[in-house]
């Protein structure tokens, strides 16, 4: 009876085993396809999102990435306009402006490949493991804009400098275009500040919480074409870390499962 029960249990134990060795053979990743994975997925990313973006009205006819202008702008004609301190024309440029911004970031859009390229070729397997696991890296955290998902993170963090390089020549061109009587956006917001900057003090006594704007127009404009653009990617990384169907390649199955 007492061999029959040892037999019994070194069956079950052998059984258990087998079956937790097939689980960890099917189960496991090699660190070559952790790494080929995650280049996958951010390379698939960073395209779809490219591919929105730089699509005419890619950034224009979307409520949430559109390009407006800073609100500092606003409140300058909000209430420059009880002063009679702007011209229509003025007030005209701002809808002109717009398009020809959000133009510009879709051009950039169309260039971003190879510098996304370099950052997904020089991912290490340190990288790929707390992309992998979604790990909220401290040091990436704090060095990162926003708090998007790890391989977002990752690409804004590796690229972010490279990408503002690529945008602002480009938005800062949109912004020398002379557009409403023969003056640009640039020139216009230069001589609008400096006269809201320099108004006399019987002039700002009329004006609610009147204060003094020192945003660098071109700047901004760059930051939220990024904003945008990373926005869009941390939605495609989303899709395929929670949606089977946005896994279209063997590996990103292998690696997020099927």
């Amino acid at each position: 009876m007492f061999m029959k029960k040892i037999a019994c249990y070194l069956f079950v134990f052998t059984f258990l085993t087998l079956q937790s060795c097939d689980l960890n053979e099917v189960n496991a990743l090699t660190e070559a396809e952790v790494i080929e994975g995650l280049k996958a997925a951010l390379s698939i990313g960073t395209e779809n999102a490219a591919g929105i973006l730089s699509a005419t009205d890619g950034y224009f006819l979307d409520a949430i990435v559109k390009i407006l202008l800073p609100p500092e702008a606003k409140y300058i004609i909000d209430q420059a306009k009880d002063i009679d301190l702007i011209s229509e024309s003025v007030k005209k440029l701002e809808s002109d402006l717009l398009l020809s911004i959000n133009r510009s970031a879709e051009a950039a859009a169309k260039e971003v490949g190879p510098i996304f390229l370099n950052a997904i070729t020089n991912l290490t397997i340190q990288d790929g493991f707390a992309i992998l696991r979604d790990e909220k890296d401290e040091e990436l955290v704090f060095m990162a804009k926003n708090t998007y998902p790890a391989a977002t993170r990752y690409l804004e963090v590796n690229t972010y400098n490279p990408l503002k390089d690529l945008f602002q020549p480009k938005i800062k061109s949109a912004l020398d275009i002379k557009i409403v009587e023969g003056f640009s956006a640039n020139q216009t917001w230069n001589s609008l500040t400096s006269l809201w900057n320099n108004l006399p003090p019987y002039l700002t006594m009329f004006i609610d919480d009147y204060k003094k704007v020192d945003t660098e127009l071109d700047t901004y404009l760059t930051e939220k074409a990024l904003d945008g653009l990373f926005f869009k990617i941390a939605i495609e990384e989303e899709k395929i870390r929670t949606d089977p169907l946005a896994r279209v390649t063997d590996i990103l199955k292998r690696v997020f499962g099927e």
